[in-house]
């Protein structure tokens, strides 16, 4: 029943897609693309439900050669770290497909709904693969469809950020590249045969020269896509020209990809060079949240307020990441469904408000709480979730991280601290303007509230972020034993010789790469 269950959820997109294309009624494509999201979805949360909390290692591998002379396989497995961004993924793509059939996307639906499709694929591929090339594959498939859909349906400037945003995401790409070959062929030396797999490259000898050109190379891939500052620049033209549904699947569920490849490759593969690279990684990390906040300050275009929160938020998992400790690491997790969740809340309720009044600017805004009470609440939920209220989701990922930051440097978690406040002040300060401030159009009091399908739209999201806030133990008790593996991995000093023989279940166990 579950041989197969990975290779589903990943590809039920992609014949979705191929589907669509063949459609020329508007309804049936929204409809169609609509229910080909769902079923990953269903398929994510049975994953959920059936997941073995107490199993460090990968869970439902699938594993079959795909291209022998050059040791490339189709791998697939799920493990704590990546169970709950596979479901995040799945829901944000359903919830920005029904968003965007509200009016939003009024041109092109058709190639709209098939771009949207092939990056679910390539997000999924990127959260379930183990195997480098495979990886690489699928990193690759979400640069392109993200790439038309900045611009084809973005804004004024949207030719301009669609080019930034491909041009610095694919040199971070080649840089990978060059870093995966290399690897690859040092790999063919030690084990007689070239091999593309996580198992196998885990165990190969490098020296700490080759150990630090590596990890250099790799993680300015994987920064280049968080984005950490200062390579973030890409990121609020990318975030403020795309369209509201593709500044939700930029925020929401791309903003993972980096991150988690530092967690599933980068370190683990360079454990001693990461480590010794972790106080330079917090201390962009801080700087990325101080930074963020106040440019977020001197925004008046809601949108570029967000992208520059994201920034902020960044700053806050690379330094719960590279703190190397089970609390920050676990909250760094947490954050990055929590941070999905706020983000796509915040773009959303930007997308409605710049619908019904055709502006994003703050100054230009005011008084939407009398006509569209609803809408302000929404805003103003996701919005607290976004700075971290107690009871809401995003305050156990920062408190976490805030805790681990601690115990390794107390200067460092008083600077996140300060970067929190900044955020609460930036958010109430845009909020109390937007919905509370004066009308600045004498036609604004005839703005309409929620529509039946933004609620629709809306309520999974503020369930989440509740019941996440409330309730954050299921979550944990899955990512915890996973976390633990990583930093015992992590916290290895020295690479580990092992036989040549070829990567068994046994001798990966303390590392929890157990199949």
């Amino acid at each position: 029943m579950t041989a197969n269950l990975l290779t589903l959820i990943i590809f039920v997109p992609l014949a979705g897609a191929l589907a669509v294309a063949l459609f020329a009624d508007e309804r049936s494509i929204w409809s169609a693309s609509f229910i080909f999201s769902l079923i990953p979805l269903a398929l994510s949360i049975f994953l959920l439900i059936i997941f073995n909390p107490g199993n460090n290692g990968y869970q439902f591998v699938e594993r079959h050669t795909w291209i022998a002379d050059f040791g490339v396989s189709y791998h697939l497995g799920v493990d704590g770290i990546s169970l709950f961004l596979v479901p995040l993924a799945c829901l944000l793509v359903s919830l920005t497909l029904l968003y965007a059939s509200g009016g939003e996307i009024d041109h092109r639906p058709r190639e709209f709904c098939f771009f949207v499709l092939i990056l679910e694929t390539g997000l999924l591929g990127v959260l379930l693969a183990v195997d480098l090339f495979l990886f690489y594959v699928f990193w690759e498939l979400t640069l392109i469809p993200m790439y038309f859909i900045i611009g084809i349906w973005g804004s004024q400037r949207r030719v301009y950020a669609a080019f930034k945003f491909i041009l610095y995401t694919m040199l971070g790409s080649l840089l990978m590249l060059v870093a995966l070959v290399y690897m690859v062929l040092r790999a063919r030396g030690f084990y007689g045969a070239a091999t593309f797999e996580l198992t196998d490259l885990l165990r190969v000898s490098f020296n700490h020269k080759e150990a630090v050109w590596l990890f250099t190379a790799l993680a300015l891939g994987f920064a280049v896509k968080v984005p950490l500052w200062p390579l973030h620049s890409w990121l609020p033209d990318a975030y403020s020209e795309a369209p509201t549904a593709g500044s939700m699947l930029l925020g929401g569920a791309m903003f993972q990809m980096g991150i988690y490849g530092f967690l599933r490759f980068a370190i683990p593969l360079f454990p001693e060079v990461a480590r010794q690279a972790g106080p330079l990684f917090m201390a962009l990390g801080v700087v990325g949240i101080i930074y963020g906040a106040l440019l977020a300050l001197t925004q008046s275009d809601l949108k570029r307020l967000v992208a520059y929160a994201s920034v902020s938020h960044v700053g806050f998992v690379i330094l719960g990441v590279f703190t190397l400790d089970r609390f920050s690491v676990e909250g760094a997790v947490y954050q990055l469904v929590t941070h999905g969740l706020s983000t796509t809340g915040l773009f959303m309720a930007i997308g409605m408000i710049y619908l019904r009044r055709g502006t994003r600017m703050i100054g230009e805004l005011g008084g939407l709480w009398r006509p569209a009470p609803m809408l302000g609440a929404m805003f103003m939920v996701a919005m607290l979730s976004a700075v971290g209220l107690p009871g809401l989701d995003g305050f156990v990922g920062e408190f976490l991280v805030l805790l681990g930051a601690f115990f390794a440097s107390w200067q460092a978690a008083a600077l996140a601290v300060l970067g929190l406040i900044l955020g609460a002040l930036y958010m109430l300060w845009a909020y109390e303007r937007v919905i509370f401030g004066p009308l600045a159009k004498p036609d604004a009091s005839e703005t309409t509230d929620l529509r039946p399908r933004e609620v629709a739209v809306i309520v999974p999201l503020m369930a989440l972020m509740l019941f996440l806030g409330l309730y954050p133990r299921p979550l944990l008790r899955r990512i915890e034993p996973s976390v633990i593996a990583f930093l015992a991995r992590a916290h290895v000093a020295q690479p580990v010789e092992l036989s040549s023989s070829g990567a068994k279940a046994g001798d990966l166990a303390a590392f929890g790469i157990v199949q």
